[in-house]
């Protein structure tokens, strides 16, 4: 081959030199193309214990593995020569519009993780056109949220306390200030055993010891924010009285039952869901006794460790109680292709909370809206390659859920 000299036009043509970013939270994020990219930035970020809250699940976390494994564990089917050049992710949920099939799910302490907290969240929210929902142990109040995503989709989950007055009042604040959905949450009767939290001695406000000042250390931007800004507190809660440990304690309530779940119907009026649900005979009671949606969830394996995988529960519930029921899914989700998979197996909406918050915690509001666009983009990429224009073109011959755990046949499960 004859050789010659570089020609300076023609290496200007080939190589590009990339412009420097010097917005430190924009290139860190910038260079998160995944969500757990977004974990890991996350992780160096944020001190021990509040990383822990949110990254952590119950005893031995079994579930939440269990639940991404079985993410995993499917197989696409994609339909070639079917084009699809132009994907439209938008849905109607509960009687209101998404422009993607998920939205954020509630979670406490959320200032715990990133000072922005409900307030990034719900603005990513308004601005990418999906639902926020708003915890009864959020760190903003239910008005706030609401000046903050004044025209979008607002709900408010629910946790019926051992003080009754104290969870109805909640009710008619969400309502008069005008949240559509009301989330009735039922898988916490107790609280879970988060052995991390323990382990790191999780309180709120959090205490000072050896232990988190030496962790500290490499992350004083999070302390800086913390001791900054506004105290941080369950806001929904501020004005009831008692120790955060008998807040938590009040709204952990084994003795709620269907009785509840018929009074704050009664009190609500817009779109009761009910979150929580693990069993397929739950779910055909609650569609059929007519509540408006349930949540496949086991509250994101942070209450019993070894509780059924939602994802591996949806196909099941859907045939029970038929596909025009609204069936959500949570728990487990770290891609956009989880969620197409779960809209071809008949769920009509899902719920992200881990994915968000490690968006939180990576970069604040801009964090949060990092975790939407890489959902977006999976859930745009997904679609094409399935060759599925619209999410209700998707169709459980879509997917097929391999399994790595198999169940034992109850009669063989007890010879020898």
């Amino acid at each position: 081959m004859k050789r010659q000299l570089p020609r300076l036009r023609e290496l200007a043509e080939v190589m590009q030199f990339k412009k420097p970013e010097l917005d430190g939270r924009k290139r860190r994020l910038d260079a998160a193309l995944t969500i757990d990219d977004l974990r890991t930035i996350a992780k160096r970020r944020t001190p021990a214990a509040a990383f822990d809250y949110t990254d952590g699940a119950a005893e031995g976390e079994l579930s939440l593995q269990r639940a991404r494994d079985a993410f995993q564990d499917i197989e696409f089917h994609p339909d070639v020569l079917r084009p699809a050049e132009h994907v439209d992710t938008s849905t109607t949920v509960l009687g209101g519009p998404s422009a993607l099939p998920f939205g954020i799910a509630p979670t406490g302490f959320t200032r715990l993780m990133q000072t922005e907290g409900e307030t990034a969240g719900a603005g990513a929210a308004a601005v990418a056109g999906i639902p926020f929902t708003l915890s009864t142990l959020g760190t903003t109040t239910i008005e706030d949220v609401k000046t903050v995503n004044p025209r979008g989709r607002n709900w408010f989950q629910l946790y019926v306390m051992r003080q009754r007055e104290i969870s109805y009042g909640l009710v008619e604040r969400a309502a008069a200030a005008g949240y559509d959905t009301l989330m009735f949450t039922v898988d916490t009767p107790i609280a879970g055993a988060r052995l991390r939290d323990k382990r790191n001695g999780f309180s709120i406000p959090p205490q000072l010891s050896l232990k988190t000042i030496v962790n500290a250390i490499p992350r004083p931007w999070w302390w800086f924010d913390f001791l900054t800004t506004p105290k941080l507190e369950f806001a929904s809660l501020s004005t009831t009285g008692g120790t955060v440990g008998e807040l938590l304690n009040s709204a952990m309530d084994p003795t709620i039952s269907y009785d509840d779940l018929e009074t704050i119907r009664a009190m609500w009026p817009g779109k009761l869901v009910v979150k929580g649900v693990q069993n397929v005979p739950d779910a055909v009671r609650l569609i059929d006794g007519g509540v408006d949606g349930i949540v496949l969830s086991n509250h994101g394996g942070r209450q019993l460790d070894r509780a059924p995988v939602p994802f591996h529960l949806l196909p099941q519930v859907v045939r029970e109680v038929g596909r025009d029921a609204t069936v959500m899914v949570d728990t487990g989700i770290m891609n956009g292709a989880d969620i197409v998979a779960s809209v071809a197996l008949g769920a009509k909406f899902t719920l992200i909370g881990r994915a968000y918050l490690y968006g939180l915690m990576a970069g604040g509001r801009q964090g949060v809206d990092r975790t939407i666009a890489i959902l977006r983009s999976e859930i745009e990429r997904t679609m094409a390659l399935l060759g599925v224009a619209s999410l209700e073109e998707l169709e459980p011959r879509h997917v097929t859920q391999l399994t790595r755990l198999t169940p034992v046949a109850r009669d063989a499960a007890h010879v020898g």
